[in-house]
């Protein structure tokens, strides 16, 4: 069982990718984790350059590629001015005709310096995770708070009941792949 890891961060080594890795590092055994982390990488999204005569960019269809083989996706976000940094919608944007999040088992984190966790944006990415069909496990999504007190210098869970709690989701996520 694969699990995409996706981080909606435009900085490589974010606090949410960091956030990302320490949930992969509690993975049982069979779970395999993959990580996309590159949504700067993607071109701007336009409907022209994914029509029905137009073959998505090589990026596009690459984290599409990536997606369809993945069986469940955790995706992570920090705040951006209370919502999800416009790198990732564009990313998702990508992802509309593909219907690659259709029915797929999905977890949402959200990460911030800041008490709430960056909810705002955690609530902004269900809202486009809605329109593309996925299917958000409320017990695979939460809102960190204070998120760089709560990770070590090498990015691992310095928090025992947050690796706890990345545990679970990654444990509910493993189960909704199985039920399906």
């Amino acid at each position: 069982m694969t699990i995409l890891a996706f981080s909606g961060s435009p900085r490589p080594d974010s606090a949410v990718s960091q956030l990302l890795r320490a949930a992969a590092a509690t993975a049982p055994r069979g779970v395999g984790f993959v990580f996309f982390e590159n949504v700067v990488g993607l071109p701007q999204f336009s409907p022209d350059l994914d029509g029905p005569n137009a073959g998505a960019p090589p990026a596009v269809a690459a984290l599409r590629k990536q997606l369809a083989h993945a069986d469940a996706v955790l995706l992570a976000t920090p705040e951006y001015a209370y919502g999800m940094p416009g790198s990732l919608k564009n990313a998702l944007d990508w992802l509309v005709s593909a219907g690659s999040f259709y029915g797929k088992p999905t977890g949402v984190l959200s990460a911030s310096p800041s008490k709430e966790g960056g909810e705002k944006a955690r609530v902004s990415l269900l809202l486009t995770l809605e329109a593309l069909g996925a299917a958000v496990l409320p017990a695979a999504s939460f809102a960190v708070p204070f998120v760089r007190t709560r990770l070590d210098a090498a990015g691992a869970g310095a928090d025992e009941a947050l690796t706890a709690r990345l545990g679970a989701a990654v444990a509910t996520l493993a189960t909704a792949v199985a039920v399906t």
